[in-house]
């Protein structure tokens, strides 16, 4: 059996990716082929750089997404918006954000010229001919994967040679037909373009919608091309149940790569648990998302000790205001060197019984799933800054035990991390975080 990975773009969010490959990797899956598009070529590149699935998510929190975006030279502003080649160029990927994520080309090309190594593809589209090229690994270049990854718009093409090569996920975001042509018979799909019903208004939504139909055209159109022939293979897919927040959140502070990694386990584990040998259909349900009920989204950080090391607790809370939508739900992870640093949570929930509020998840600790429940008491005391009022909570994890606290930056920090979900346009969005303010944490947890 041949394995492959392919690993669709989604822009600065494919920090989620990196959750993904640490749940798989936990789970023993290992690839004989990784191919990648758009912004998946920054994972792609991570592996095929040598890096493991741990160190990837070490490696995430450190970049400056700010770096994704480097100034054009002055004069070209000059010229006005009906002649700006782009907003920006890709120099700040090359230069600074390919060597904070450890993405090394010259890595890449000597690994992949090993026997026996792990193939990979790089998906980037020749503009003079309207053509994808999926470029082998042993011919890669770093200026080619930052082509690859470079949007229309917001980034200039790569021109070398008398050819133009940019972004290719205008024509496939996913490249199925060449896992396939390289003989796949199982392949894991890792989605994070959003894929659901709504339709928004404005520039940004509705260019991303576009971005949207031509990656699930592309793909459908591989399954079609596959059926046609009678290729058979096994197709599974890791993708969010909820689109995940679009870049300029990223980029303006209001999620964080430490929340989307987590995401990314979380939905891999999701997965998992559930997965059958015989994979899903191929059919357009395969990356189906539906919109999350109104709510808030903010950051639970704790901190404490045991064992004479400091230990930190982190969730991130999503918190629908209408309690006739889910239960409120949460991701994160507990970090101590007793569990070999960062250990991220599956199933994360949230309880509550009278006072208590408890979250519970399970944490895989060398290679056994342990349950987790941090608990703490609300006071009966009204108003928005009822969770003020509570800041020490009780951990358990496994045999081990501890006792944390939120100092005065963890609660400005939960403050300031409040963002809607849910809800689309300035109205709806103030709603949601104004009903968030009106009746704070406990009377909001209290309704479940």
């Amino acid at each position: 059996m041949k394995r492959s990975l392919v690993l669709a773009g989604g822009g600065m969010r494919v920090a989620w990716q990196a959750g993904v490959m640490r749940a798989l990797e936990e789970y023993g899956l290992d690839f004989q082929h990784v191919d990648a598009s758009s912004g998946g070529i920054m994972t792609a590149g991570m592996l095929l750089s040598g890096l493991s699935a741990k160190e990837m998510c070490q490696r995430w929190p450190a970049v400056d997404v700010k770096d994704f975006g480097s100034a054009l030279p002055p004069g070209d502003y000059l010229k006005g918006p009906w002649s700006l080649p782009a907003i920006g160029d890709a120099d700040g990927i090359l230069h600074k954000v390919f060597p904070a994520l450890g993405i090394n080309d010259a890595a890449i090309r000597a690994r992949a010229a090993e026997p026996g190594a792990v193939e990979g593809s790089f998906n980037v589209v020749e503009f003079t001919e309207k053509r994808c090229h999926a470029i082998d690994a042993r011919d890669i270049d770093a200026e080619l994967m930052a082509a690859g990854m470079s949007l229309p718009i917001f980034l200039t093409p790569l021109r070398r040679d008398g050819k133009i090569w940019t972004d290719a996920v205008w024509t496939r975001d996913a490249n199925v037909s060449e896992a396939l042509r390289r003989g796949a018979t199982e392949i894991w799909l890792i989605w994070c373009i959003g894929n659901s019903p709504y339709w928004g208004n404005g520039p940004l939504e509705q260019y991303v919608h576009m971005i949207e139909m031509s990656a699930m055209g592309a793909l459908l159109a591989d399954f079609e091309a596959a059926a046609a022939v009678g290729r058979e293979f096994v197709l599974h897919v890791v993708r969010p149940e909820h689109p995940l927040p679009l870049d300029p959140e990223f980029y303006l502070g209001r999620v964080d790569a430490d929340t989307l990694i987590a995401m990314g386990y979380r939905d891999a584990r999701a997965y998992l648990d559930v997965m059958s040998p015989e994979g899903l259909a191929k059919d357009a349900a395969c990356t189906a998302m539906s919109d999350p009920p109104p709510g808030v989204r903010f950051n639970d950080t704790l901190r404490g000790e045991t064992g004479g090391h400091p230990l930190v607790f982190r969730a991130t809370v999503v918190l629908p205001t209408d309690p006739s939508g889910r239960p409120p739900q949460f991701t994160g992870y507990v970090d101590h060197d007793r569990f070999g640093g960062r250990a991220f949570i599956a199933g994360g929930h949230v309880e509550t019984s009278g006072a208590e509020v408890t979250y519970r998840g399970r944490v895989m600790l060398d290679g056994v799933w342990q349950d987790l429940a941090v608990t703490r008491t609300l006071h009966d005391d009204p108003g928005p800054d009822a969770w003020m009022d509570s800041r020490r909570a009780s951990l358990t994890l496994g045999d081990a035990t501890a006792e944390l606290g939120m100092s005065l930056a963890d609660a400005a920090g939960l403050l300031e991390s409040i963002e809607p979900v849910g809800a689309h346009g300035l109205v709806d969005r103030a709603a949601a975080v104004a009903g968030f303010a009106a009746n704070g944490l406990r009377e909001l947890l209290r309704r479940y």
